[in-house]
This record gives C-alpha cells, sequence and structure tokens, in this order.
C-alpha cells in the first residue's frame, strides 16, 4: 500500500508554480494524480506509482511518500483525513500490567491513548466514511483489543486520560487545586496521593499560579483520584525533577498492582524501564505514519529501541545505535578559563541559594542537578545577569545566550525570522546549518510562526535560538522537555558540537539522567529543601557528581549487559545493597 501525505502548513502553491504537478508522471499520461484543489496540493494514492519525483521537485518539502506492505491494510487504525497522518496498529491495555509506549514526537502515542480512551473513534483508515462502533469492535474480532472496545464503547470499561500538555490546564479549569481534587476524589484517595506526590502545600493555591512541574503532578493525582478501568498517561514525566519522577512512577505502579490497566507514552527511558512491565515500540515517519510493533518485555523492548532493530519484524528504523558511557569519561583537561564565580548568595522572595565557587573553561559543558525549587535557575538567572547575586562575584564571559525554562511565544514572526534575528549573518554559515537547522529537525518549522508549534517544536526552536546567538556562554534551562529520545540525543550532540567547535561552554539543566550521561563534562548538584533553600556545589566530575546526586535519590543504576544503558536497581535487591556499600551509584 502506498502512504502520501501533504503538509498542508508548508504547501504554498500560491508561491511556486506547482512542480509536484508539472514533473508528474501520471500527469504527463493524462492521469489525474496529483492536483492543486484550494490552496494545497491534493495526491491520489490510488493513482501515484511513488516514483517520489513530487517529492524531491517541492521547494517547501511538504510532501511525503512511502510504500508499505500491503498486509497492513488490514491494520490501519486511523486516518486524519486525505493525504494526512495515518496510524497502523494498536497496543493492548493488559490488566494488571503498565504497558509503556516508546516511540519518536509525531507518531501517534498521543492518538493512540485518545483512542484507548473513548475520546477519538478509529475510523480504520475510512475518513471519507467512518465506521460505526458495532464496525470498530467487529474489525478488531479475534484479538484483546475486540473485547477491551466492546466493554469501553458498552461503558462496561472506564478509562481516565491525562493529557500530554499540561500547561494548558489553567485555561480550562479555575478554582483552588483542593477544591478541584475534592471534586474528582471518587475513591478518597486525595490524602494518600498528596502525601505521595508531595503536593500538599499545593492545596490551598489557585491552579493558575502553579508551574510546569506542580501542573504535572496535580495532574497525575487528578487523574488517579477518580475510579477507573484504564489509567492512560501522555508523558507524565514532564516538568518533573528526578526525585518526583520516581515518586510519580511508584503511584502510576501501584495503580496497576491493585488491578488497573495502565497505558503510558514517556521519553525518559530511565522512568519507562522503572514504571512498565511491557514495551510498545512505534517507528515510522514523524508526521506522516506510526506503526505500533509488537509487544516485548520492558528490557528486551528498551533494548531493541535502543539498537533502532526490531527482529521479530526485520525492521531497521535507526541506521545507527544509541551508544551510553560503559565507563566514567575521562575528566575533561584544562582548558582557558571563560567564565568564574566566588560562592555566591541569592533570594528569591522567601527562599535562599548558596552555590559553592567554581570556572568552566573553553569548550566543556557542565550539567546541573537537583529538585525543583533548589535554585538551579536561580544560579542561571545570576550567570545570565539578570539577577545580582546579594553576595559573591561572577567574572569573564562577556556575552550570555539564555533558554529559559519555559520558552516564550510572543515572536510574531515566523521562525527563520526568529533565528535570523538571533544568529544575524551567522545564519548563512554552513555550520549553523547543519549543526543546528539540521541537527535539531528546524528547517520544516522555518516558515511556521510560534503560535502553531507543537510543544517540542517549539522547544527545539528555542534552542536553535540560544544556540545562534553569538556568545561565550551558553545557557540551558530543561531543553529536553517534550522531546522525545531521538531529539534529546540531537540537542546533546548540538549543544557539545557547538562548545568543541566554537571553543564556547555552556550550562543544561536537566532532569534525564541519559540526556545528562550524553552531554556533560562536569556536574553541579543542587540540594536543600524546596522553596525554602538551595545549595548548590562546585562542579564535580561525573563520576563524583552522579554518585552523589543519586545517593541523595535514593536509587542505584546497574548497567545493561547487551546496550551498557543505565537501569534503576530494585530497591534492597542484592546488586542495589552492593552498589551502596561500593558507593558506586551509577559507573557501576
Amino acid at each position: 500500500m502506498r502512504v502520501a501525505v501533504v503538509d498542508e502548513e508548508r504547501c504554498r502553491p500560491d508561491r511556486c508554480d506547482a512542480p509536484c504537478v508539472r514533473f508528474c508522471p501520471m500527469v504527463r499520461l493524462g492521469r489525474e494524480a496529483i492536483k492543486i484543489e484550494g490552496d494545497r496540493a491534493v495526491i491520489l494514492e490510488p493513482l501515484c506509482t511513488g516514483c517520489g519525483i513530487c517529492v524531491r521537485k517541492c521547494p517547501f518539502k511538504a510532501l511525503s511518500i512511502v510504500n508499505l506492505p500491503d498486509e497492513l491494510e488490514e491494520e490501519h487504525i486511523h486516518r486524519f483525513g486525505p493525504n494526512a497522518f495515518t496510524l497502523f496498529r494498536l497496543p493492548t491495555p493488559r490488566r494488571g500490567r503498565v504497558i509503556g509506549l516508546l516511540g519518536r514526537n509525531g507518531m501517534g502515542k498521543t492518538t493512540a491513548l485518545r483512542i484507548l480512551s473513548g475520546e477519538l473513534r478509529p475510523n480504520l483508515g475510512r475518513y471519507d466514511d467512518p465506521p460505526d462502533e458495532a464496525e470498530i469492535i467487529s474489525h478488531f474480532s479475534g484479538t484483546a483489543l475486540h473485547d477491551y472496545l466492546e466493554q469501553l464503547y458498552g461503558e462496561g470499561l472506564r478509562a481516565v486520560y491525562k493529557p500530554q500538555y499540561v500547561d494548558r490546564i489553567p485555561k480550562v479549569v479555575s478554582g483552588r487545586v483542593g477544591e478541584i481534587l475534592s471534586r474528582l476524589d471518587e475513591g478518597g484517595r486525595l490524602d494518600e496521593l498528596s502525601e505521595a506526590l508531595e503536593i500538599g502545600h499545593l492545596l490551598h493555591r489557585d491552579i493558575q499560579t502553579l508551574s510546569g512541574g506542580e501542573l504535572q503532578r496535580v495532574a497525575i493525582a487528578a487523574a488517579l483520584c477518580r475510579e477507573a478501568d484504564v489509567y492512560l498517561f501522555d508523558e507524565p514525566s514532564s516538568h518533573l525533577d528526578v526525585y518526583q519522577r520516581l515518586k510519580a512512577a511508584r503511584v502510576i505502579r501501584k495503580a496497576a498492582e491493585h488491578g488497573a490497566m495502565v497505558v503510558v507514552a514517556e521519553h525518559d527511558l530511565a522512568v519507562l524501564d522503572y514504571l512498565s512491565d511491557d514495551i510498545y515500540i512505534l517507528y515510522g515517519e514523524p508526521d506522516v505514519y506510526g506503526i505500533f510493533s509488537h509487544i516485548h518485555g520492558v528490557r528486551e523492548g528498551i533494548n531493541i529501541y535502543i539498537e533502532g532493530y526490531i527482529p521479530d519484524e526485520n525492521i531497521r528504523f535507526r541506521d545507527t545505535p544509541i551508544r551510553f558511557h560503559v565507563k566514567p569519561p575521562t575528566p575533561p583537561q584544562k582548558s582557558r578559563t571563560i567564565m568564574r564565580w566566588s560562592r555566591l548568595r541569592g533570594s528569591r522572595d522567601s527562599f535562599q541559594v548558596t552555590v559553592e565557587e567554581g570556572e568552566i573553561g573553553e569548550g566543556e559543558v557542565i550539567g546541573i542537578l537537583g529538585k525543583n525549587g533548589t535554585g538551579k535557575t536561580t544560579f542561571l538567572e545570576m550567570l545570565a545577569g539578570l539577577r545580582e547575586p546579594e553576595e559573591g562575584f561572577i567574572e569573564g564571559a562577556a556575552e550570555v545566550s539564555y533558554k529559559p525554562q519555559y520558552p516564550s511565544r510572543d515572536f510574531e514572526g515566523t521562525v527563520e525570522e526568529l533565528l535570523k534575528r538571533a544568529a544575524g549573518e551567522r545564519y548563512e554559515e554552513d555550520w549553523f546549518q547543519v549543526e543546528v537547522i539540521d541537527r535539531l529537525n528546524v528547517r520544516r518549522l522555518l516558515e511556521r510562526t510560534l503560535d502553531e508549534l507543537s510543544g517540542g517544536e517549539l522547544q527545539r526552536a528555542a534552542i536553535a535560538e540560544c544556540l545562534g546567538r553569538p556568545a561565550d556562554l551558553y545557557l540551558l534551562d530543561e531543553p529536553s522537555a517534550y522531546l522525545d529520545v531521538e531529539e534529546r540525543l540531537s540537542m546533546a550532540r548540538a549543544i557539545r558540537r557547538i562548545t568543541k567547535m566554537r571553543g564556547v561552554t555552556a550550562f543544561v539543566v536537566e532532569h534525564d539522567i541519559y540526556a545528562q550521561d550524553f552531554i556533560a563534562d562536569r556536574l553541579i548538584i543542587f540540594t536543600g529543601q524546596p522553596a525554602r533553600e538551595g545549595y548548590g556545589s562546585s562542579p564535580l566530575t561525573l563520576e563524583e557528581g552522579m554518585n552523589r546526586f543519586l545517593r541523595d535519590v535514593g536509587i542505584t543504576f546497574r548497567r545493561d549487559p547487551e546496550t551498557g544503558r543505565p537501569r534503576v536497581n530494585k530497591e534492597g535487591s542484592k546488586l542495589d545493597r552492593e552498589q551502596r556499600r561500593r558507593g558506586r551509584y551509577y559507573y557501576a
């Protein structure tokens, strides 16, 4: 079967002479395989030969044509319209199990969760003649999904769905957090969840005043407060620190242990590994098509994703595997100092933070780890010159580029105009086009405005803007939020390449342990009481920093023998006890 997709936002027939139509072999033979209707091209898939000439000729890269096995036609789940994204296969929830969904952004994880929640009815690829509920149920005869959908549509099964973008919640919900959760608390679990997720101090707050991490924990509590057979979570770790991610994972796992079906879409591999029993891998082409793999055990499934090859389907979806540091990397050699700081003290309202003295050298990346609310962002603001330290001094790094935790959409122009404003003449240089625009996959976004971007797209544009500015020092606050595994790896490579290549430096606040493993040369660890007081260490080696941080978190990591990836040890296991005794929490 053939899938042709036209990106409506990129297709601009009014700005080209329709080379997709003029060069199409079928059109030249008198068969209208592609035509212009209104403000976009339309490809007739039954007439298309899949030659790809229109894809190569399109000046806006708006067309995609892929040839897929005909057998997939019977596993067509949903299509959003003519020449639009299409999804094949669905994951099957299992009672008492946590099912993890792992794949790139734009491949259908959220679509699958919406279908499993009953919010979206699958049209089985028939967008122009959608089936009714009885036909949908019949389509899945002989599978576990038949019984699931039959009960879901017959109201014998209740599903609760936590959406991906929690920052949109205040736009549709108002009031105090405690009152909102009390209305949803059907099982009398609010007190237990408030303690487990550490949101008791938020109950008196208005939901409009909450940060992203606070909204995330409240959203998880809101879902689990309700009595349901199925709980569906879309990226539950976004904006949470490592401590909060593990607490949220334990709470979500408990729902499965009590007999519920749980499905989680998550990009943090450590959290997904810790949380899930089984994994479905989603592969395909972002915004074009997505295919769910068959089910795998959690260790096997994540290892398959890391290797980029699904052996039982003979599918390679990535050219190279992801590699991890099996041993702590060699400490960087001494280089020219770009910035140094004395012992710093700063405050924000009633919050106080102290950071020990340190320095950063040319070509170096320092990662910053710690609980939310312990001063990481305040430290970055002091380095950026946005906040004066009350005690101490900062010297060096005349030019600073800062990406805040929450990227702004205030700029009214296109992404390309934003990047040209930031980079100036550097925008046209080859290194910027290759190392920033292409590596971060921003080229497809250049003609869109910030209001049109998803959370992950906005994040990539903000990272590109930050790296485009001429600077000695780059400060990035949580750059992996809403990015998938591949995008996190590309982000880490972009930052490392630019710092090494241009002899500049960077500080990166990041909660994803895997991302810090890729990106950082040294670490600063923040501890303290959130929103009261924080303490930042001097820069530490990766080994010392990881050990200190994970000792405070209370977990140890072992290494997978096949891929070398870190895996969280079960608390109290023999390996966990042995690593704690030796003080080897990460690079064991």
